[in-house]
């Protein structure tokens, strides 16, 4: 998942701006642009973004990480098994 991308989804999905969002989180309007390239996100700022849009980023990305059978995705699609983990 692309957060940057996530993050304006889900914004617009809620009729908001992005002067509307820079106004909560405070910051400069431009900087939430430079929030919708970024493919990666900290964690204080995404907690903050989350609870301004009402919206778990957190369990999105929890969800993309565990698939249902034990699995763990990487980002290149690429599938370890838990076991070869713990090595």
């Amino acid at each position: 998942m692309h957060i940057g991308n996530r993050i304006q989804e889900v914004m617009l999905s809620k009729e908001k701006s992005a002067r509307w969002l820079a106004e909560q989180i405070p910051c400069e309007r431009t900087n939430i642009y430079k929030i919708f390239r970024r493919g990666s996100i900290d964690t204080k700022l995404l907690k903050r973004i989350s609870v301004i849009l009402e919206h778990d980023f957190f369990k999105e990305l929890s969800a993309e990480i565990f698939c249902e059978n034990g699995m763990i995705i990487e980002s290149a699609n690429t599938e370890i098994e838990n076991d070869e983990l713990e090595q």
